[in-house]
């Protein structure tokens, strides 16, 4: 069968780990070709990482018959466009997180992708490695008891003002970056949508948020609790725990447990430690996309479950008191 065929917006940094490297141990996925504002770029990208075409614009890798799907590494606030642009050209779409920079954009996306019958993809890799399903598992049998708190935190220094993560324009901000994470993965532990009881943020003169921190509660009653900045006095945090009736389990790095984590789970019948093998979230990611194409095999990061992921976003800016722009 010809592999899926794929072609890049954007010569983004994260393009070669989440999809040029994948696509060499996935015999399903190419890459195909890449595009980007400066033509100049796109070819040094495309040297260095062995993509073999290159396109002037957008539009015309969009306009190219041979590629069958495009992945949209964009700022923020150009997903929506150019991902419907894509689905309109028939191309599937493996789009990064955050899916939008709002519920309506999010909203429009996946009615594009129903509309075009084009597979419509958010790249919350993590979901995808077996650490999660072990997790799952975990908490499924019982072994903690009745889970009654979720905490997951993602926190990093980024202090280049310059960054288009600092800019509101394109949807920055340390909640869309690095907070999507923590609400996503406490979202799916929990496997129900969460209330916003209350978020407190520190803001830059720009109005984007550099930290965040909220209190959620779900409909049973469980609570959770997700942090997350790009420059704040939690300086490097990526961590996840899950508190229950009869114990906990907590994981170090569960959002790229490809290179490094731990599990450790705090039962009535002893503590351990364990490391989950499995291959990379990225190369995960990407089969989980091929057979979706090929295949209808259904996704867990699919539009559905990027806008009320996008809900649960505008919902903590809402409670954090977001600046109004302009």
């Amino acid at each position: 069968m010809t592999p899926l065929r794929f072609g890049i917006l954007g010569a983004a940094r994260i393009a070669p780990t989440a999809l040029v490297a994948p696509a060499r141990r996935v015999a399903e996925a190419e890459v195909l070709a890449i595009a980007a504002r400066d033509a100049g770029r796109a070819a040094r990208f495309a040297a260095r990482h062995g993509v073999p075409r290159t396109h002037v614009s957008y539009d015309a890798l969009l306009a190219d018959p041979e590629i069958d799907a495009v992945y949209v590494p964009l700022p923020n606030a150009l997903h929506c466009k150019w991902t419907i642009a894509a689905l309109e050209a028939g191309k599937h779409v493996l789009c990064e997180k955050p899916f939008a920079a709002s519920v309506a954009e999010a909203e429009q996306m996946a009615a594009a992708a129903e509309r075009t019958g084009r597979v419509l993809v958010e790249a919350f890799h993590y979901r995808y490695h077996a650490l999660f399903a072990r997790l799952r598992a975990i908490l499924d049998a019982g072994e903690i008891g009745t889970v009654r708190r979720l905490e997951a935190h993602l926190c990093f220094p980024l202090p280049l003002p310059n960054d288009i993560r600092y800019r509101a324009d394109l949807a920055g901000g340390a909640l869309m970056d690095a907070g999507c994470y923590p609400l996503h993965l406490v979202r799916h532990l929990a496997g129900a949508e969460p209330d916003v009881v209350a978020a407190r943020a520190g803001w830059t003169r720009g109005g984007v948020d550099r930290y965040m921190e909220a209190e959620l509660r779900f409909p049973d009653g469980r609570t959770a609790r997700i942090t997350c900045s790009l420059f704040s006095a939690w300086l490097i945090r990526a961590s996840a725990r899950i508190d229950g009736s009869a114990g906990h389990v907590s994981v170090l790095n569960p959002i790229a447990p490809q290179y490094f984590h731990r599990l450790r789970a705090v039962t009535p019948a002893g503590t351990r430690t364990e490391r989950v093998a499995g291959p990379s979230t990225y190369e995960a990611q990407l089969r989980a996309f091929v057979s979706a194409v090929r295949d209808g095999t259904p996704v867990p990061t699919g539009p559905a479950d990027a806008i009320a992921n996008m809900r649960a976003i505008e919902r903590i800016y809402a409670a954090a008191g977001r600046p109004v722009s302009g």
